[in-house]
Parts: C-alpha cells; structure tokens; sequence
C-alpha cells in the first residue's frame, strides 16, 4: 500500500524514461536494497516450495522479469535481492545505440499501461559482456539479442550471430527478438524464410560449443494465426528450444486514454493491462499447437496474481513482469507466488 498510495505518485510526477533511469542507478549503488524490501514486503511467501526446472535451468520459482526494464544489466543484485528467479537483459545490439529521440516512454495511467518506442537503446555488446562477467552467479539470465537500427534485414543474421557468440559464456540462455514494432522493418524478420535463416546460424554455432545454450523465440502479440502457425513450422524445422509470448502490440483498441493523447503520442509498442487478454491467447493457441510440454515463458499484461496464474494455466510454464512491477511495485511478486502456490495446490 505504501508503494501506490504514497510512493508511485511521486514516481509518477516525473518524466517516466528519466525516473526509470534514477531508480535504475539507484538500484545499481544499492542492490542490498532489494533484500531489504523483500523481507519487508513477505519474508514467508519467498520461502513457498518451488522446484522448477526450464530447460535445463534450476529456478527457485516460475517469476522473472522481462527484457527491456533492465537493458544494460546494471541492476542485477537488486532484482535478484528481491527475490525474482530469473531476468531477461536487454535488447542487446553489437554497437552501442542511443535508440528514438525523446520523449520515447509514455504512461497511461488509466489504462495501466506503456506505450514506448525506445528503439534498442542500450550500452552495446562489448560493455554489457564486460557486466555480465561480475554477474550473481546463482541468478538465472537471459539474453535478448537484436540488431542494429542501421544494419539491414538482409544482414540481420550477422547481428543477432555476433551477440550470440559475444554473450554465449556469460548468460543462461537466448531470447531472440524479432518483434519489437519500434525498429523500421523488424517485424518483417518474422516472416518464415528470414526467421529461419537467422535461427540457423545460431544453432549451427551452438553446435560447436561445449555447453547447449537454450534459445527462445520472442514473438508478437499481433500475429494472426496463420502467422502464428508460420513460427510454429519454424519451431518445429529448426528445433529452438522455447517461445516468449508475447513482445508488445501497435494496437490500441479499448483504451480509456482519449484518441487525441494517442495522437499526441504517437507510434510505440503498448504494454500492461490491455495486453493481458491478447497474451494469454497466443500461450493458449501455442500450448494447443505445441503440445503440453513445450517450454514457453508468459510475458504480457501480468499486473495481478490472478493474471499471472491465467498465464500458467494457458500453457506457460514462466512468467515474466514488467509494466505490472511498475504499477503495482514490488509487492506483486510476493502476492503472485502465493498465488501460484495456491493455484498448484487446487486451492
């Protein structure tokens, strides 16, 4: 209560890309912050029995957090001292890249929502590797690879190769993205033939390394499900591992924010609230398609436990936060894994 009745309001008084900055750095100085507040928040609900297994990986429990809150893994211990199980870093391109001009972040607090068009702003490659080496070595990461603005689809393949190679000793497992409506042109990578040819490269390279790195495809929540069952070929050719669904959505139907501040606001991936439902029925149409035990990570409008377990019961076997954690604040993931483990008794 005291996170949205006395401390978002303030939060939310303030540029929303500039203050997600502060915290950032704040969050960087300060890690052991984070394990302040979870034992504030619910010391009880963080000892819930969980075994989880993904892929090969040993997770405390099935929340994490979603690439794009924290791009250049500056923020790591504080996310982990929390008590998430896992994160997701990123988008992360070979070259630094500063991404659109601002104002590029824009909150819809009616909505529960994000409207961004960041454009893969991050540190780049070589720095971001260089972080990861002083990494919590008992946190699950994720990498989120993609391109640079300036590199053609043609060569798309190249990019996303050469963050695969330069981040493969020093993250967990892949998330290739491919969806991000805020790069001229991306979501044409999605198209059958692209895609494959990018996931092909990488499999080969893994091919010849010691350890299988897994790979997940992340994907929109805008495809029609003759698109869907283009990636479900692809998945099924080139035998990735995983799919995270879902990235965000250039639709913006059933918004309470006026058509004049949307107009305002302009082009930009929509996140939070208004995505739930959408999110929640591609894991379905997926988990119906792929079968029960194909691994996918749910990623969508999670803003209360009951959307979370909606999202596990659709077929996903992970969860990840974002806009949720900022509008609800760190209390949410306490309230979500009671939640689970309710869920998981039939309670």
């Amino acid at each position: 209560m005291f996170y949205k009745k006395i401390l978002r309001p303030i939060l939310f008084l303030f540029d929303a890309e500039s203050i997600h900055s502060f915290t950032f750095f704040f969050f960087r100085i300060f890690p052991f912050l984070g394990l302040f507040l979870r034992n504030r928040i619910s010391r009880k609900q963080f000892e819930l029995p969980a075994n989880n297994s993904f892929l090969g990986l040993k997770l405390r429990h099935p929340v994490g957090i979603a690439g794009g809150l924290d791009k250049n893994a500056v923020a790591l211990r504080f996310l982990k001292n929390l008590g998430f199980s896992f994160m997701e870093i990123g988008t992360v391109t070979p070259l630094p890249q500063i991404g659109n001009p601002r104002p590029r972040l824009f909150r819809l607090k009616k909505d529960q929502a994000f409207i961004n068009r960041m454009g893969f702003n991050n540190a780049g490659l070589e720095k971001i590797e260089l972080r990861l080496r002083n990494r919590p070595k008992d946190f699950i990461i994720g990498g989120n690879i993609g391109k640079n603005t300036q590199t053609s689809n043609d060569d798309a393949w190249k990019d996303y190769l050469t963050c695969f190679k330069g981040l493969y000793d020093s993250v967990d497992f892949f998330i290739v993205n491919v969806s991000c409506p805020n790069i001229k042109d991306l979501s044409k990578l999605q198209n059958r033939d692209e895609l494959k040819r990018i996931l092909v490269n990488l499999i080969d390279f893994r091919a010849g390394m010691p350890e299988k790195r897994p790979i997940l495809l992340k994907i929109s929540p805008d495809l029609s499900f003759i698109q869907l069952d283009e990636v479900i070929e692809v998945v099924t050719e080139t035998g990735i591992d995983g799919l995270v669904a879902t990235n965000t959505s250039i639709k913006r139907t059933g918004l309470d924010c006026s058509d004049e501040r949307l107009k305002e606001i302009g082009n930009g991936g929509l996140s939070g609230k208004p995505l739930s439902a959408t999110s929640t029925a591609v894991i379905a149409y997926l988990r119906d398609k792929l079968g029960e035990n194909y691994p996918i990570i749910g990623s969508g409008g999670i803003m209360s436990p009951d959307d979370a377990v909606e999202k596990i019961n659709a077929g996903a076997k992970l969860i990840q936060l974002y806009t949720g954690f900022i509008y609800e604040g760190p209390g949410l993931l306490a309230n979500i894994l009671k939640a689970i483990h309710l869920n998981q008794r039939g309670v």
